[in-house]
């Protein structure tokens, strides 16, 4: 993506509200709106980031948006969250500064996602490595884990902060992240027992029940139904878009990787489900004989199971939850409790627990990310704070949240007032006293410490006797009845003044953001935040490690019986501390703001927006910064963005950019009055100057790219014309070529006209004598070497492959040599054929005879011939070499084996076939046993008179013997062999080798065998079942024999 030169380019509205013009309550609002509606969600006030909720995603966080504003001045690009954390991370990287981004708002304006977008653009930038990733990794998996423990949906936001939080990211000299600490602050933890209709309890313990296993919610002793437990509301169980059971996943990961234990992650899980199930905890209330109520618990059941879980007997827990010991001057008295003290103690202890629980967490990611080791280090500090709240009802909680808003913004003007003195004296500026609300006196009205609101809140917790809100209230009315910033109805009525809204039991504190009513009602209760010690005691007894480690103040050996510090006292020495170290840091604000309360994308609500930029002090913003010189940018980028403006520096300046700059402003006739010179910046006081420029520069550009249009017009029609220009000359040239080309052709072929025309001429004078006796005879003689010439160079290009099956020849091209070209056609056939010949081996010359010499036994004559072709005839079907008996046989013969196989015999008198090796040398033909490998019958050459089968398939055939065999009398022999055609050739060949006789071969269906001297006819019939290929041979009587083939 291009980047633009600076943010005033094409800005809708205007990205710094500094240069606003004119100032007003209406013009800030109707700005933010107009970039709010053009989807510009963030604005500047200086170096402070106004950030508006769009309550959508947009398309401005991608990586590609990170690398645009990496290493960009902070006014290079348009307003951006990345904008103030690049600044932030390359002021810490470069400049040894540590930094601290101070995040504010009220709940459901985005704060928390604009935490996550300044730690993931600071992870995406800085440097890569394993061991880096695995720190940014930790830190990043921080935020999940503390968002389910430490998040709830309320009526503003589905996810909401409902604690304060403050991380440090440590980094090295390189600025690569090495760890980080995480503070937190006052957990809301009322809201674990109570809480208005329509929000939730925090997430964990629904994405507990929606995404536990069945075996882990077995083991809690827990079901998935929220409706059963009372600290859940049941109308709001789910979120819309929110998968609990996958959070609940993603919760269990992060974990994982900031280095829980599986152990730890299970007494976690088990400590949330007691808080869980001491809501179930039901209590009723009987009289005693003394006529005191005391409480019992009605249902011991979800007690049991709660002891069960943290391993403590069920009578110490009892005992706990329904009575109080109280000590006085040495002694022990135990007294039972009412039901709304059983009540108030069950919810207290529940409280407690979490809350505790809550810390105990923040300590153990602590443990994890927090640098190991003495190393020197930078710090960026990411405050996550709640903003001002203003409600209906303002209680204990809404005034210590102000309290620390007031702080902050006591913080932010005192350093933005410190960072503008010292540009102003960095730049040799005169700095002139900047007059500015202080609201020191309002931080000192609430944390004074004897005459502070907190301090005499803490006085009268401790104060014996009669304690009650209004006693507090009528102290207060007494101590700060003359205070500028104090109302009560009690005050407004002493100075003859009639409030209605002010009731008995409320105050009012005029704030830096306005005024705000609070209600006294529990605020001794919530800031004295009493857990009976007795249930200390009982958690300290219990077996479970992590709770018995919450409660370290149960322990009888250690137990002091101090009081503990109360709410407000802890909250004020945590502000005291947050103060002191953003102080020592240089801050970075982002202040967010809630457009609508119903979550919308796309509405922008005046009254809403108005009301928090004045709890924001937004306007004082603009103010303080804007008191001296509202505009200031260095010199180079401001003579780059304006030298063309001017003739002198337009459209090069060769001297110093100071004086480039001087020489610009003084040709636009701007009174001196309105900039001044620093060191590296100029600085402009009113705004209404820089928009002259913006304008001015505007005119000049369009007069430019005007001016760049027509230069750029008449260089490409110059370009074109002389592009066309060289084509027609070149075209031109081309033309009077060729036509010279065609021109010389014609004269030339005609010069040869006249050439032939004359020598011609010559020759037919020189021989005209001759002519008329041999004219003809030589003109035949040519014409017929020209047609035989032409007929033989044409087949010879026309010549068929070299193949001996292919029989094709050119047609003939001329009748009267129709006999040349069927002898033509022999020969060339004739030659392929004998190099055909030639280049086959003698093997395959043998194995070719013997095809050729069984073709004339059985073609058009056995019908299995065909299927024999394509088959080689290896003559050995049995491997002798493998098997020793086959081999025996072998060398046992006399004569070159030529053949080895296994054949059927048939049985002469019942026709039944029997296995046998059969073998064939060039002397003997022999029958040997399939099993012992005996030979039965050895048949010489020569006493093979014939051979006889049929037309058919089969593979049946009968060996004629002579009468006088060496096998006696037993007559001619019937076998059954697969391969017939190879067996009878080889045998045929053989015989006619060794007596230069041929034997005779008879193929037809009907045979004639001689058996033991008696003539017996072998009939060869189809046959009517099927058998297979072996024929079936049946006996029907002494001189007929069936044979049935398929």
């Amino acid at each position: 993506m291009e980047k633009k030169s600076s943010y005033l380019d094409n800005m809708v509205g205007v990205g710094d509200m500094v240069l606003l013009d004119p100032l007003t309550d209406e013009s800030l609002l109707s700005n933010l709106k107009k970039r709010y509606n053009n989807n510009d969600i963030y604005t500047y006030i200086g170096s402070v980031v106004i950030s508006i909720n769009p309550y959508m995603m947009l398309p401005i966080y991608s990586l590609e948006k990170i690398n645009e504003y990496r290493n960009c001045n902070l006014y290079e690009l348009s307003p951006h969250i990345y904008a103030i954390a690049d600044e932030a991370y390359r002021s810490l990287r470069d400049k040894d500064k540590d930094q601290c981004v101070l995040i504010t708002g009220e709940s459901g304006s985005g704060k928390t996602e604009a935490s996550k977008l300044v730690m993931s653009y600071i992870a995406a930038v800085c440097g890569k490595g394993e061991e880096v990733n695995q720190v940014k990794e930790q830190l990043l998996q921080s935020n999940p884990v503390l968002e389910a423990f430490g998040n709830a949906k309320t009526l503003r936001n589905d996810n909401s902060s409902r604690f304060g939080k403050y991380m440090d990211i440590e980094f090295d000299f390189k600025g690569d992240p090495l760890g980080g600490v995480i503070s937190n602050y006052l957990l809301e933890k009322s809201r674990v027992v109570k809480r208005l209709k329509g929000e939730r309890n925090f997430h964990i313990f629904y994405q507990l029940l929606a995404g536990g296993s069945p075996d882990l919610l077995k083991h809690l002793k827990v079901l998935s139904d929220c409706n059963l437990y009372t600290y859940l509301n049941t109308d709001t169980a789910t979120l819309n878009g929110v998968n609990d059971a996958t959070n609940f996943t993603a919760v269990k990961t992060a974990m994982e990787v900031i280095g829980f234990s599986n152990t730890e992650v299970d007494s976690i899980m088990e400590t949330v489900a007691v808080v869980l199930k001491l809501g179930n905890i039901t209590l009723k209330s009987e009289h005693q004989t003394t006529g005191m109520e005391r409480c019992y618990i009605d249902d011991t059941k979800v007690l049991d199971e709660i002891c069960s879980l943290i391993g403590l007997n069920e009578s110490i827990f009892n005992q706990a939850l329904c009575s109080r010991t109280v000590e006085a001057k040495g002694d022990k008295v135990m007294t039972t409790l009412s039901i709304a003290q059983g009540y108030y103690a069950r919810d207290a202890l529940a409280k407690n627990l979490y809350d505790r629980l809550f810390n105990w967490l923040v300590n153990r990611i602590n443990e994890s990310i927090q640098v190991k080791g003495k190393v020197q280090k930078k710090v960026m500090g990411v405050l996550d704070i709640y903003g001002f709240e203003i409600l209906e009802d303002n209680s204990f909680e809404q005034f210590v949240i102000n309290y620390c808003n007031e702080k902050l913004q006591q913080i932010f003007i005192e350093l933005t007032l410190k960072e503008e003195q010292e540009e102003y004296i960095r730049e040799g500026i005169e700095w002139t006293q900047i007059e500015y609300f202080d609201n020191a006196i309002i931080c000192d009205l609430i944390e004074n410490g004897k005459k502070g609101i907190l301090a005499m809140l803490d006085e009268e917790c401790l104060r014996p006797g009669l304690i009650t809100e209004f006693t507090f209230l009528k102290k207060l009315n007494q101590v700060f009845s003359g205070h500028q910033h104090f109302e009560s109805k009690e005050t407004m009525n002493s100075k003859f003044i009639t409030d209605t809204t002010l009731t008995d039991s409320c105050f009012r504190v005029q704030h830096y953001a306005g005024k705000v009513t609070y209600n006294v009602t529990e605020f001794i209760d919530k800031n004295n935040d009493l857990l009976y010690r007795d249930l200390s005691k009982a958690m300290w007894q219990a077996k479970h490690k992590l709770i018995k480690s919450l409660f370290s103040e149960g322990n009888t050996s250690k137990t002091l019986l101090k009081r503990p510090p109360t709410a407000g006292f802890q909250f004020k020495a945590s502000v005291r501390v947050l103060m002191k170290n953003l102080l020592a840091k240089n801050p970075n604000y982002i202040r967010c703001i809630k457009p609508n309360d119903t979550k919308s994308p796309n509405k922008f609500v005046d009254q809403l927006v108005q009301s928090q930029v004045r709890y924001l002090g937004l306007m004082e913003n603009v103010r303080v910064r804007r008191a001296g010189y509202a505009y200031r940018h260095p010199y180079k980028p401001c003579l780059q963005r304006y030298k063309m403006l001017c003739k002198q520096t337009w459209p090069n300046w060769k001297g110093n950019d100071c004086d480039g700059v001087r020489a610009l402003l003084t040709e636009l006739n701007i009174p001196p009055e309105e900039y001044a010179f620093g060191r590296t910046k100029i600085f402009i006081k009113n705004p209404r100057t820089l928009f002259d420029l913006e304008d001015q520069r505007r005119i000049q550009m369009e007069f430019l790219a005007t001016l760049i249009q027509k230069t750029y017009r008449g260089w490409k029609c110059r370009t074109h014309f002389l592009l066309m220009k060289k084509s027609q000359t070149v075209i031109s040239a081309w033309f009077r070529g060729q036509n010279q080309q065609k021109k010389y052709k014609r004269l030339k072929q005609a010069i040869i006209v006249l050439q032939a025309c004359t020598r011609g001429w010559k020759v037919r004078k020189s021989h005209r004598k001759y002519f008329k006796s041999n004219a003809s005879k030589t003109i035949r003689n040519f014409i017929m070497s020209s047609i035989i010439q032409k007929y033989l160079l044409g087949l010879k290009k026309t010549l068929p492959s070299m193949s001996p099956t292919d029989k094709k020849w050119p047609a003939l091209p001329y009748l009267f040599l129709e006999k040349t070209h069927q002898q033509l056609k022999m020969i060339f056939y004739l030659w392929k054929c004998k190099k055909y010949r030639e280049g086959i081996s003698n093997q395959r010359k043998a194995e070719l005879e013997e095809k050729l010499y069984a073709s004339e036994l059985f073609k058009d004559k056995k019908a299995s011939y065909a299927s024999s072709v394509p088959q080689p005839f290896k003559g050995q079907y049995l491997d002798a070499q493998k098997k020793a008996k086959y081999q025996k046989l072998a060398n046992g013969m006399e004569g070159k084996l030529l053949m080895m196989d296994t054949a059927m015999k048939i049985n002469r008198k019942n026709g039944k076939h029997s296995p046998r090796i059969m073998m064939m040398t060039n002397n003997y033909f022999a029958l040997a046993d399939a099993k012992s490998a005996q030979i039965k019958t050895l048949i010489k050459m020569n006493e093979i008179k014939g051979i006889s089968m049929s037309e058919r398939r089969d593979g049946l055939f009968a060996l004629h013997i002579v009468e006088n065999s060496s096998v006696g009398v037993k007559g001619d022999f019937l076998l059954n062999s697969d391969h017939l055609v190879e067996l009878t050739t080889k045998l045929h060949r053989s015989i006619l080798d060794t007596t230069q006789q041929r034997i005779n071969l008879e193929i037809q269906d009907e045979l004639s065998l001689k058996f033991n001297k008696s003539t017996i006819s072998v009939k060869f019939v189809k046959a009517t079942e099927k058998n297979g290929n072996i024929p079936v041979c049946k006996k029907k009587n002494s001189h007929l024999l069936e044979v049935q083939v398929p």
